[in-house]
């Protein structure tokens, strides 16, 4: 069955910014599937986030060519999609932008500090990501740039208050 909603849409930013949080209420609410981005990891990218070394670019190249296939899936099924993915440069975010005409795909950016998103990692359980690499993904950040046209949303605000703005803003 198709949705109504047939909007394609990545929740990006560092670790611990709320992307599968958000996302899956965002996806939810207005009714497609969700994807959480790290569970297409491949085990050695995740061993090593594990460890505490940063991925490299050579080491997120066929993670984000699968991204962009579940993309480009979505997109030819009419279905929908919001995933979780750090698209931390812009480089990253072109691979996935190229999975669909660039117009049917928006960036969502969770943007907020080194203070409190590193609250947030220290007080989460069960992930795989060692906090210490929360630097390493902010000197790596590219925040989106005016022309790439993403919604920005600060996270110190409550969840269910961002899903709420990003539901009025599909809804336009």
């Amino acid at each position: 069955m198709q949705s109504a909603h047939t909007g394609l849409y990545v929740v990006m930013g560092v670790s611990g910014s709320g992307k599968t949080r958000i996302g899956a209420s965002f996806a939810k609410a207005i009714g497609v599937p969700f994807l959480e981005g790290d569970d297409y990891h491949p085990p050695e990218n995740v061993r090593r986030m594990a460890s505490g070394i940063p991925l490299t670019d050579e080491d997120r190249a066929g993670w984000l060519q699968t991204l962009a296939a579940r993309i480009r899936d979505a997109k030819d099924a009419g279905t929908g999609l919001v995933l979780a993915c750090s698209a931390l440069k812009r480089a990253y975010r072109e691979i996935l932008r190229d999975a669909a005409r660039p117009e049917l795909l928006r960036f969502i950016y969770l943007r907020g500090t080194r203070e409190v998103i590193g609250e947030r990692l220290r007080a989460r359980k069960g992930h795989f990501m060692n906090p210490s690499l929360l630097e390493s993904q902010f000197e790596a950040l590219e925040g989106p740039a005016v022309d790439e046209g993403a919604w920005v949303c600060d996270v110190e605000g409550p969840a269910g208050e961002i899903v709420a703005r990003l539901v009025a803003n599909a809804s336009v």
